[in-house]
């Protein structure tokens, strides 16, 4: 019988929690501990999964073999690496880290020491995308659209993911989808976004233009009252339309002359959990993740030139 692998969790706020509940109850994983920076918080939920605190980086070190980093993008650098550097491998939530340097450099430090580091990019665990998967044909247009209502925060912290703008919370959710469907350069970006409550960008447009000729065209929002995550593709022949949110898909064909409309078959299931058990099956393995670093870092480059536009305003 193969040993399961020991895992933790660092960063327990909102997301982390879950990845606690669901490495509890994943047959191949051992939850052994938690740590957080708040050291309350890490004491209640490893008190409801019995399991242990740790008080440092370095006691959670020495406990597991492997671990989520879900703390705030700003910090991935310095927990993840430290992390690295003692040899566990690592499921780091998107985006992969704060700047481009900062994702080669963890990228850098995974490679040298043969470690598994998978990046938390979860709509590609969603069951609605193995639609597009099996679709032959190269995607001409794609249109995004990913609303959510503003994020809730610790008391006495700024709310959950805007350290950074909606193009490195949200919307690069989106760019990494697009960059695995398209597999094409990017040739062209025209994008507009402005902050609202938080100091970045809090809505956003993106159009791309790719080098094989494809246009996406992508909006994200973190202050709607509604949420919604939605995606549609156009092929020559077909476009379809995919809701991630409900996981339920529809295909719509030209048939002598009359557009008809197909539902697809979707098996439903938990993203999260598929993108956290795919973790422990490669550090098991030693297979190469579904979204490795590098995949990861491509998906951050073109999110960072993005904003970078934007902030440098109309040319």
């Amino acid at each position: 019988m193969t040993a399961r692998v020991r895992v933790g969790v660092v960063g327990v706020g909102s997301l982390g929690s879950h990845h606690v509940r669901i490495y509890a109850s994943l047959p191949g994983a051992e939850l052994v501990a938690v740590h957080d920076i708040d050291p309350a918080r890490a004491v209640a939920v490893a008190q409801q999964h019995g399991v242990r605190t740790a008080s440092s980086l370095e006691e959670f070190a020495g406990l597991v073999e492997a671990a989520s980093v879900v703390v705030p993008t700003d910090r991935h650098r310095e927990v993840a690496g430290a992390l690295l550097e003692r040899g566990l491998h690592l499921l780091i939530e998107k985006p992969i880290a704060a700047t481009t340097r900062e994702a080669q450099e963890l990228v850098a430090l995974a490679d040298e020491r043969g470690l598994i580091l998978q990046v938390g990019h979860v709509e590609r665990f969603n069951p609605v995308l193995s639609v597009l998967d099996r679709l032959a044909g190269r995607p001409r247009f794609i249109e995004a659209h990913r609303l959510a209502p503003y994020p809730p925060g610790r008391p006495g912290a700024p709310p959950r993911g805007t350290e950074v703008s909606v193009i490195l919370d949200l919307m690069i959710h989106d760019l990494e989808v697009l960059l695995h469907l398209v597999r094409a350069p990017v040739a062209d970006i025209r994008a507009v976004g402005v902050p609202v409550l938080s100091p970045t960008e809090d809505i956003a447009n993106v159009r791309l233009a790719f080098a094989n000729g494809a246009i996406a065209n992508v909006t994200a929002s973190r202050i709607s009252p509604e949420r919604m995550r939605k995606i549609r593709v156009f092929y020559e022949q077909a476009y379809v339309s995919l809701d991630y949110l409900n996981q339920s898909g529809e295909i719509y064909r030209l048939d002598g002359g009359r557009i008809v409309r197909e539902a697809l078959p979707i098996e439903r299931g938990e993203p999260l959990r598929n993108e956290l058990a795919s973790f422990i099956d490669c550090v098991a393995r030693r297979a190469e993740p579904v979204v490795d670093g590098r995949q990861a870092a491509r998906a951050l480059q073109l999110a960072v030139e993005i904003h970078r536009r934007l902030a440098a305003g109309p040319s």
